[in-house]
């Protein structure tokens, strides 16, 4: 699934297009809205893949990226914060029952939270592609929280192995990123469009992941899928 997935963008039509939009888009996603773009374009992957589409998408009808874009975003920002929360619930409560002075069992406790907080954002990392894949594919932004829906999926190999192959290609991505952006001028593009690539391959390898966990025909819709895929 692998070289699959580093040949998806590769053989569209418009790969170089796609590419240097999407590389753009990631550089100046600290104004907000490219990163939006971003995200509603990894949308139209997982819709595609979730469906058993392997076409690579292209940048077009710009409103509806938007739209797809903002709903994906507040997914993420709303598991986002889940973390935060329980940090600051386990911190808190810890620093309230020693009163401000720590000690053996204060410390031990900090350390217990520490490493619940760790826990908890791995977990939503592990549970938020799953949620953007359901959002997807069904179209509609509450099937991104539908909890009772989503872990069954995360419960299987299929999905943890497919996950484990997303974040490598991911980390493979930001490390040859990172080496391009030392190349003066030009380095910080190349290493955008190269982030943007390993990003669409890792959710191509999600979308892929997901369709095989519930597999939907061609023909089958965001709105109405098919009568073969199981009702989640």
């Amino acid at each position: 699934m692998i070289t699959n997935a580093v040949t998806y963008l590769k053989n569209s039509d418009d790969v170089w297009k796609t590419a240097i939009i999407g590389g753009l888009l990631v550089l100046a996603s600290v104004l907000v809205l490219p990163a939006v773009l971003v995200w509603g374009y990894v949308v139209r992957v997982l819709e595609r893949t979730g469906r058993g589409d392997d076409e690579a998408p292209r940048f077009d009808d710009w409103r509806a990226l938007t739209i797809d874009g903002a709903k994906a975003v507040a997914i993420l920002l709303a598991y986002g914060l889940l973390p935060f929360v329980v940090g600051g619930l386990l911190f808190g409560g810890v620093w309230l029952a020693v009163g401000g002075d720590p000690g053996t069992i204060g410390t031990a406790a900090l350390g217990i939270a520490s490493l619940l907080t760790l826990a908890t954002a791995i977990a939503v990392a592990y549970a938020v592609p799953a949620a953007l894949a359901h959002f997807a594919t069904a179209g509609r932004l509450g099937a991104g929280f539908e909890f009772a829906a989503l872990r069954p999926s995360l419960a299987t190999g299929t999905y943890a192995v497919g996950w484990l192959q997303a974040v490598g290609i991911v980390f493979a991505g930001a490390l040859l990123s990172g080496l391009l952006t030392e190349i003066p001028i030009l380095g910080a593009v190349l290493g955008a469009i190269v982030s943007f690539y390993a990003l669409v391959s890792a959710y191509y390898v999600i979308g892929q992941t997901w369709e095989r966990l519930h597999p939907v025909s061609l023909e089958g819709t965001r709105e109405q899928p098919s009568a073969e895929r199981p009702a989640i």
